[in-house]
C-alpha cells in the first residue's frame, strides 16, 4: 500500500516538473520572438488612407478605359493578338483585355524561388501569422505545392481556386484557361489585415530541378508568366544551401527578362552563417545569377533572415535589420505609388491597342488597294501578310504617326492573327466614327495624350480627379462668361 502511495507521489512530482519545464520553455520561446514594430512603422500601417480620393481616381480611370480604349480593343480584336504576342512586349501587362477587376486590384507582390528557402515563412512574418490557424505551412521539405493568394477580407477564410476564377469581380478569372488541374492547385486566403488592404501576396510552389514540368499536371511556366506579367514587385528568394541554377530556374529568369526593375533578390537565412562564410555565399550567388540577369548594373541582393524569431547569436544583426528595413521601404514605395503605376500601365496598354489598330487599318487599306476585279483575295492578302515590308506596312505607321519603332509588335504575330480573323472582317479607321460617339482613333489618342496624363497630374498634386480647379479647391466663385459684355 505504501509502495503504491510512493509511486503516485513520484508520478505527481514528475508531472509537476514536466509542467514547469514546459512553462519555462514557453517563456523562453516567447522571449526569442523578434520585435515587429519596425514593419508597421516602415509600411506606415497606422496611417489612415484617403479612401475617397483613391476611389474617385479608380472610377475615373475605369471610365477612361471603358469609353476610350476598350472600344478599339473590341473593334480590332486586340485580345486575340495578345494570345500570340505574350512575349513581344516586356514589362507589366494588363491581360488580353483589362477588366474592372484588374483596374481595381491592389498591387501584387510575387514570391519566387527554390523550394524551402523561406518564401512562406517570410509571408507569415510580414503578416504576423505565425502560430495562427491560417499560417502558411513551412518545413525543411518541399511544402508549398499550390499557388496561394493572400488577400484582404472581412473575416479569415479560404477560397477555392474554382471560386476565385469564377468571380468576375476579382482579377483571377483569366486563370481558367490553364485548366481544372491548375485551379485545384490555386487557393486564396482572405483575412483582415492593414497590410492586405494595400497589397496582395502570392506564394508559389518552390522550384525543384529534378522534376519535369509535365509532372505538375498543369503548365507551370505559363502560370508563372501570368503572375509575373501582373506583379508590381517580385521577390526572388534564395538561401545559402540552394544557390545552384538548373533548367527550371534558368527558365524562370528568362521569363523575368524585361522586369529587372521589379525584381528584388533576397538571400534568406543569412544568420545561419558566420560572417566569412556569408561573404563567400554572397559571391557565389552573384556568380550563379550573372549569366541569367542581362543588365549592366548588378542587381541589389538583400541579406537577412525573414522569419518571426530572433537572429542567431554572434551574427550581424544590425546589418540584417537595416537590410530588412530597406526591403520594406521598397515594398512601401510600391504601395505609395500604386495609383500612379496603375495609370501608367493603362496608358501603356492604350498605346499598344492604338498601334494595333493602326496596323490593322494599314493592312486593310493595302488589301483594298491591291485588289482588282480579277484578283484572288486569298493570294493577294497572303502576299501582303507574308512580306509586310514589301508593302511598307510597318514603315508607313512609323512615318505618319508618333509611334516608336521599339513599340512595334512582331510581324509574325499578324500572320497568326489574320489566320484566325480574315482581313475582310475589319473596317478601316475612317469608317469607325459615329455622330454621337466620335471616332475611335480620336478617343484613344485623347486618352493617351490628355486624359490619362491629366489624371496622373491630379493625383500628384493632391486634387480630386475629374473636378475643375474651383471644385477641387472649393473657391466658390462663379466663373465669368468672357464672351458677355460687361
Amino acid at each position: 500500500m505504501k509502495g503504491a502511495v510512493w509511486i503516485c507521489c513520484f508520478l505527481s512530482l514528475l508531472h509537476l516538473q514536466a509542467t514547469a519545464e514546459e512553462e519555462e520553455e514557453e517563456q523562453d520561446f516567447i522571449s526569442v520572438l523578434r520585435d515587429r514594430s519596425h514593419i508597421d512603422e516602415t509600411l506606415r500601417l497606422a496611417t489612415e488612407e484617403k479612401a475617397g480620393d483613391y476611389a474617385a481616381a479608380i472610377e475615373r480611370l475605369r471610365k477612361i478605359y471603358h469609353t476610350s480604349i476598350k472600344p478599339m480593343e473590341q473593334a480590332y480584336k486586340y485580345n486575340e493578338l495578345r494570345q500570340h504576342e505574350i512575349s513581344a512586349y516586356p514589362g507589366r501587362t494588363l491581360g488580353n483585355s483589362a477588366t474592372d477587376g484588374e483596374i481595381t486590384s491592389k498591387p501584387m507582390v510575387l514570391f519566387l524561388g527554390p523550394w524551402s528557402v523561406g518564401k512562406s515563412s517570410m509571408i507569415n512574418y510580414l503578416l504576423g501569422m505565425h502560430d495562427s490557424p491560417y499560417q502558411l505551412y513551412t518545413g525543411a521539405e518541399p511544402t508549398t505545392s499550390e499557388f496561394t493568394v493572400i488577400m484582404h477580407g472581412e473575416k479569415i477564410r479560404s477560397v477555392e481556386g474554382i471560386v476565385m476564377a469564377a468571380d468576375s469581380s476579382r482579377s483571377f478569372s483569366p486563370l481558367e484557361k490553364f485548366g481544372q488541374n491548375f485551379l485545384e492547385k490555386l487557393i486564396g486566403i482572405e483575412m483582415p489585415h492593414k497590410l492586405l488592404e494595400r497589397v496582395t501576396f502570392v506564394d508559389t510552389p518552390g522550384i525543384i530541378e529534378n522534376r519535369k514540368q509535365q509532372e505538375r499536371g498543369y503548365p507551370f511556366n505559363d502560370v508563372c508568366q501570368w503572375f509575373i506579367d501582373r506583379a508590381d514587385l517580385i521577390f526572388v528568394v534564395f538561401d545559402p544551401t540552394k544557390l545552384d541554377v538548373g533548367l527550371e530556374l534558368e527558365m524562370l529568369f528568362r521569363q523575368l527578362k524585361g522586369r529587372e526593375s521589379q525584381i528584388r533578390i533576397i538571400l534568406n537565412k543569412a544568420d545561419n552563417l558566420a560572417t566569412q562564410d556569408l561573404m563567400r555565399v554572397y559571391g557565389a550567388l552573384f556568380w550563379s545569377l550573372a549569366p541569367l540577369i542581362n543588365v549592366t548594373e548588378p542587381p541589389r541582393v538583400y541579406v537577412s533572415s525573414f522569419w518571426p524569431y530572433d537572429y542567431a547569436p554572434d551574427t550581424s544583426r544590425e546589418l540584417f535589420k537595416r537590410e530588412e528595413i530597406s526591403l520594406l521601404e521598397d515594398l512601401n514605395q510600391v504601395i505609395e505609388n500604386r495609383m500612379e503605376n496603375k495609370i501608367a500601365f493603362i496608358r501603356q496598354h492604350g498605346i499598344r491597342v492604338r498601334i494595333h489598330g493602326l496596323l490593322v487599318d494599314r493592312y486593310v487599306q493595302t488589301f483594298k488597294e491591291k485588289m482588282s476585279f480579277f484578283s484572288d483575295p486569298e493570294l493577294v492578302f497572303k502576299e501582303i501578310v507574308d512580306d509586310p515590308d514589301k508593302f511598307y506596312i510597318f514603315k508607313s505607321i512609323l512615318a505618319k504617326t508618333n509611334v516608336s519603332k521599339f513599340d512595334l509588335p512582331n510581324r509574325d504575330a499578324y500572320r497568326d492573327f489574320f489566320g484566325v480573323n480574315p482581313v475582310t472582317n475589319f473596317k478601316p479607321l475612317t469608317a469607325q466614327c459615329s455622330y454621337m460617339g466620335g471616332c475611335l482613333l480620336d478617343k484613344i489618342e485623347r486618352a493617351i495624350t490628355n486624359e490619362l496624363p491629366a489624371l496622373l497630374s491630379s493625383i500628384n498634386s493632391g486634387k480630386q480627379p475629374g473636378l475643375s480647379s474651383c471644385e477641387a479647391t472649393g473657391c466658390g466663385e462663379k466663373p465669368k462668361n468672357r464672351y458677355r459684355k460687361n
